[in-house]
């Protein structure tokens, strides 16, 4: 694992009010959990972005270590790490995760 990997990760979650670190694209999701999280995020109506960490072995791996999380997807809100879809959907069926958005300051989308 480099510092530079960690580096971008950091950057990526800096930059990006909402973002999902996930096996393929929202459009084409690899896994099951990381469609379980397009599809929670969409319902939402929150813009978010994504990483495919198929894409970029450093990130697959460095992504592990930057969270201490051994598994993916992994969301990001804010800077803030929320956690996998197993995390997502509970918040999201107690409303947790529609309140984090609203006390974040994330706008669903129009």
């Amino acid at each position: 694992m480099t510092d530079d990997t960690q580096a971008r990760i950091q950057q990526l979650v800096d930059n990006n009010d909402v973002l999902l670190f996930m096996k393929g694209s929202p459009l084409f999701p690899q896994c099951g959990f990381s469609s379980r999280a397009i599809a929670i995020l969409n319902h939402l109506g929150v813009e978010f972005e994504s990483v495919d960490v198929l894409q970029d072995q450093g990130i697959r791996q460095g992504i592990k270590t930057f969270s201490d999380w051994p598994t993916i997807p992994q969301l990001y809100v804010k800077g803030e790490f929320v956690g996998g879809s197993d995390i997502m959907m509970e918040m999201y069926e107690s409303g947790e995760l529609t309140q984090l958005m609203a006390d974040k300051g994330v706008a669903a989308s129009a």
